[in-house]
């Protein structure tokens, strides 16, 4: 590690020496994510966008790079770093029902998901691929497909097993006919995850590869439940999004606030982990000047980044939802200044 030495002389001639190592940190990567996970290279064209975010379900039969879906391969391999959060929810699929494939010349055949998520009153809960499935080696089959896509994408991705855990739990998840509340439905989520992450690890894996877990990042105790060292000891990356939705919320804050849980709570290992934010977005509902609240997002970075805990290495800007950009042009212009001033540059 290279050090700079500092020697200081009073007027009485007297002299100290101090010397100190340290690390030149590289630019946190901004990134994207296009609505309906369509191709945002033109999107991107002209601004410092080094990262991405993609969502696939273990269900669809076309992951790596995804079905129609060749530009992600041609900006993978141009050095934009790849977040492919890889879910157990049911999409992308045509149905719902058992799955029958063969994969590197092995047959498997996977059970009907089991699992229903995100049971918010009021909504047509969705179905998953049930924790109790995972860990039964039911699912083994959908990660022996993805793994083999994988091996043949030509380049190394971080793998985010679930968007958000938190959504996912909010109001308890049922498999099989059983009910199980949000804490309970955490502690089977880290099993599944930790079967998962073994499973490709004991395989030959693309150099490079890494892997995190996904959360929303907005209830204290689930981000505790969901991060337990055993669990971090597997990982690569801490996670959490990050959406500006009150007129109140600074950029300082709303990055912030996972990160202080994350200091107070979470051990060594974790706090050892950089961060990936997969999605951050300003809702205009609330905030309509989108652009003066994204020119402030670097100086916020770059102070929480200078202070004691992980260190954000990616933020990933999620042009949907919460974070549609509105006007587009505008906020693209907003972002790309951003990501042309430091700590992206």
């Amino acid at each position: 590690m290279p050090q700079v030495t500092v020697t200081v002389r009073d007027s009485g001639g007297r002299t100290a020496t101090a010397t100190a190592s340290y690390a030149i940190a590289p630019p946190v990567l901004g990134g994207y994510y296009l609505s309906g996970g369509a191709d945002p290279t033109a999107d991107i064209a002209g601004g410092n966008f080094r990262s991405l975010t993609q969502y696939r379900s273990f269900a669809d039969g076309y992951i790596f790079p995804g079905y129609q879906r060749q530009w992600l391969t041609t900006l993978g391999k141009s050095g934009i770093k790849i977040n492919m959060v890889l879910e157990l929810k049911h999409y992308g699929a045509p149905n719902a029902g058992p799955q029958t494939f063969t994969v590197d010349g092995t047959s498997y055949t996977v059970p009907a998901p089991a699992m229903t998520i995100q049971q918010r009153p009021g909504t047509t809960w969705p179905k998953a691929y049930g924790y109790g499935q995972v860990l039964a080696g039911q699912c083994d089959g959908l990660f022996a497909r993805a793994l083999s896509q994988y091996r043949t994408l030509g380049f190394p991705v971080n793998i985010q097993l679930a968007s958000e855990l938190d959504t996912d739990h909010e109001f308890g998840t049922s498999e099989a006919g059983k009910a199980y509340n949000w804490a309970e439905s955490d502690a089977r989520a880290v099993q599944a995850v930790t079967y998962i992450v073994n499973w490709f690890k004991a395989r030959p894996l693309p150099a490079g590869s890494t892997f995190s877990v996904g959360l929303g990042g907005f209830d204290r105790a689930c981000f505790q439940r969901t991060h337990p060292e055993s669990l971090m000891a597997r990982l690569d990356h801490l996670q959490w999004n990050v959406y500006a939705t009150s007129p109140t919320h600074t950029a300082l804050d709303r990055f912030r606030r996972t990160k202080d849980w994350a200091v107070a709570d979470l051990g060594p290992v974790a706090l050892s982990r950089p961060v990936i934010i997969a999605e951050w977005g300003v809702r205009v509902a609330e905030i309509p000047n989108q652009a003066a609240w994204i020119a402030t997002v670097p100086a916020a970075i770059a102070k929480l980044n200078a202070e004691r805990g992980p260190r954000i290495v990616q933020t990933n800007y999620f042009n949907s939802g919460w974070g549609t950009l509105s006007p587009k042009a505008t906020g693209l212009s907003a972002l790309k200044a951003a990501y042309a001033t430091r700590p992206y540059v």
